[in-house]
């Protein structure tokens, strides 16, 4: 593939804005954000919050664990959060520096500032309203579509900022409406393999290097750690130590410990990071296992990360299907790209992992993804 065609320069943007460093699961991390911003606007703490979601964010805040909380759950913990102790100039890492002082104010504040949190219907699958309250005064700030792509700031009923006039109704085919992102439906896997197999690597390394640091670092610390229900710990210990099986339960692990409120980030994939884990972590360890350079390794995960986001462009980034399914197809096509499998095996792969696990529905992020995570590497 030509380096200056559009294609290329495409898919070395999608790489660049989808991989990018989130501390906790994305969608409390989105409202955590959402309130950062929305105190930093009123500057002032408020005495009211209002909240606003869309059922997809209420299906995968609730039953996960906020980082920096010392274990609190939900909408409310998200956004008290990023209240008292979130920096809206982190973005997806809005929580990250919490102090100690921070968090023993947390469980304060939720007693004594009212929250008030409605299901929101806009046509907008990825929608949240976030306002504060202080005295007479307000702010309100608005995220659709994906994480960080706040759509509409005000202040005491003055905007600020006004971008919803991009949205658009999302229904599954929802990536073409994403404003401000590269366009994704020039993603097709014969373009990706070509891509993988002549891109300039030093175009890629960076973003490859950290999800590589940061996505082990979370699995090895959920097969040390006690989090969960111990997927990936477990399946070590009682199903062997084979390349297989390590590979399964190291990604498992990762997800182990991020839904129960692991501080360590993840680079995440499609705006998830147990998808971020799945689609990386199988492939750095069949690479170790096989002895490959590391050159094929970058490859590899550039097939893979970027079948996911191919197969999520379709799905959409919340939705009724379990996105570590689609992460655990691309994987294994990972796999056999460091295998060097050409285009028909590769995708005879895909189609037969989606054969077979495709159809798990999402009910909400929590400990058990890492079980499906498991059942679909």
């Amino acid at each position: 593939m030509e380096k200056n065609s559009r294609t290329y320069q495409a898919y070395v943007q999608i790489l660049k804005e989808e991989l990018i460093p989130a501390m906790g699961c994305t969608e409390p991390i989105a409202i955590a954000y959402a309130a950062a911003k929305a105190r930093e606007v009123l500057d002032a703490m408020p005495d009211r919050v209002e909240i606003g979601v869309s059922s997809n964010i209420i299906k995968n805040v609730k039953s996960v664990v906020v980082p920096n909380t010392d274990g609190l759950k939900g909408i409310e913990a998200a956004a008290a959060a990023g209240i008292v102790g979130g920096q809206a100039d982190k973005a997806l890492e809005v929580i990250s520096s919490v102090t100690s002082e921070q968090k023993a104010r947390l469980r304060p504040f939720l007693a004594q500032v009212p929250m008030h949190i409605q299901p929101v219907d806009n046509g907008v699958i990825f929608d949240i309203i976030l306002t504060v309250y202080a005295g007479p005064h307000s702010a309100r700030v608005r995220i659709a579509q994906y994480h960080t792509n706040i759509v509409s700031i005000e202040k005491d009923g003055q905007v600020l900022l006004d971008r919803q006039q991009a949205l658009t109704a999302g229904g599954c085919a929802e990536a073409p409406s994403e404003a401000g992102l590269t366009d994704k439906s020039l993603l097709t896997i014969a373009d990706i393999l070509d891509f993988a197999d002549s891109c300039e690597l030093d175009d890629i390394r960076p973003v490859l290097d950290t999800q590589i640091q940061y996505n082990t670092q979370i699995s090895e610390e959920g097969l040390l750690g006690d989090y969960g229900a111990n997927i990936g710990s477990t399946m070590l210990k009682f199903y062997g130590d084979d390349v297989r099986n390590r590979a399964i339960a190291k990604a498992a692990a990762g997800s182990d410990a991020r839904m129960s409120g692991c501080e360590l980030p993840v680079v995440i994939n499609s705006g998830s990071g147990n998808q971020g884990i799945t689609v990386s972590v199988p492939v750095i360890e069949y690479a170790k296992a096989l002895a490959v350079p590391k050159d094929r390794l970058y490859r590899a995960l550039a097939v893979s990360n970027l079948i996911a986001i191919h197969e999520k462009s379709g799905i959409g980034r919340l939705s009724a299907y379990c996105g570590a399914v689609s992460a655990g197809c691309a994987a294994g096509c990972g796999i056999a790209y460091l295998q060097g499998a050409d285009y028909k095996a590769i995708a005879h792969t895909l189609v037969n992992a989606l054969a077979i696990v495709s159809g798990i529905i999402c009910d909400g992020a929590k400990p058990s993804c890492a079980a499906k995570i498991a059942s679909s590497v």
